[in-house]
This record gives C-alpha cells, structure tokens and sequence, in this order.
C-alpha cells in the first residue's frame, strides 16, 4: 500500500474544508453520501475489505444515528443513501463509518471529507437509491447489477435483487 502524503490543493480539488461549507445536520433528512479511498485505491476490491465497510454502515443504525436506505461499495468508493436519526452530527457518523472501518482493516482507508447532498423534498429517494445501486452497471464492472455483492436497499428483498 502506497503512503498517502496528505491534500494537495488545486482548482481541480478542492481542500476537504471546501467540502465542509453549508453543511447542515438534520434528523430524519435523507443524504447522499459519496467517500473515496485514499489516492482512488482499489482496496474494496478485496470482498473483504468491502464487507467490513459494509458492516460499519449498518452499525450506524445499531447505534441510532442513521438508516441505510441504500448504498453501494464500489473498489475505490462508497455511495450511501442514509437517513439521519436522532441528534447525530452528520459529520460524526460519517467520521464513525470510516474510523470503525479503517480500524478493522487495519490500514489509512479513506481520503479526508466526504461529498455530501441533502434530498429536497421533492427529490425521489427511490430515485436516488437507484442511482446509487446501478453504480457498477454504469462503472462496467457487472453486466447485471445481481452479480455485484456489495449493495443493498431497503426497497428489495431477494426476488427484486434478483431482476436487477
């Protein structure tokens, strides 16, 4: 694994603070997620270094701070469609998922920030968590979205995974 040596700061990329501004944490808003590797590494290539991101993300909801309505762990990112519960920060159960993560894998997983888009209510989150699960179809890493293992929604039990 190579050494990450921090941000570079360019028009191209902006500083993960750049990320941060206008960031608001609302209970019970639903938000689209996106985290990448560090230096776009293909670590979740690896089923288990993908499972044990996967994991992370359902612990959030053990823990009472947010709802996986989809998600899928791509080989160098994450898109999760979560809900946020209670008075959790969305910073700090995003810093949770990559912390607990990393720990497990033992390794500097993620790339500092995160992308973050708040639905309207006028956004379809059916829509959005499609997108989010067609993510390997649209990357040509499956021809049918059943042969990819790390993604899930909330809307589809078993029969529907199947059809995709």
């Amino acid at each position: 694994m190579n050494v990450w040596k921090g941000p570079t700061m360019t028009p191209e990329r902006p500083h993960a603070a750049a990320l941060r501004r206008g960031r608001v944490s609302l209970a019970g808003a639903v938000y689209l997620i996106t985290t990448v590797t560090r230096q776009r590494q293909p670590l979740f290539a690896d089923w288990r270094c993908a499972r044990e991101v996967v994991r992370a993300l359902m612990g959030e909801a053990a823990l009472g701070r947010a709802d996986t309505l989809a998600y899928v762990v791509m080989p160098d990112h994450v898109h999760w469609l979560m809900q946020l519960r209670g008075e959790a920060a969305l910073s700090a159960v995003v810093r949770s998922v990559k912390s607990v993560s990393a720990h497990r894998l033992g390794a500097a997983v993620w790339q500092p920030g995160f992308h973050d888009h708040a639905l309207r209510a006028d956004e379809d989150v059916v829509a959005a968590a499609r997108y989010v699960v067609a993510n390997p179809l649209r990357a040509g890493l499956v021809h049918r979205l059943a042969d990819y293992p790390h993604w899930d929604a909330v809307w589809l039990g078993e029969d529907e995974r199947e059809l995709w």
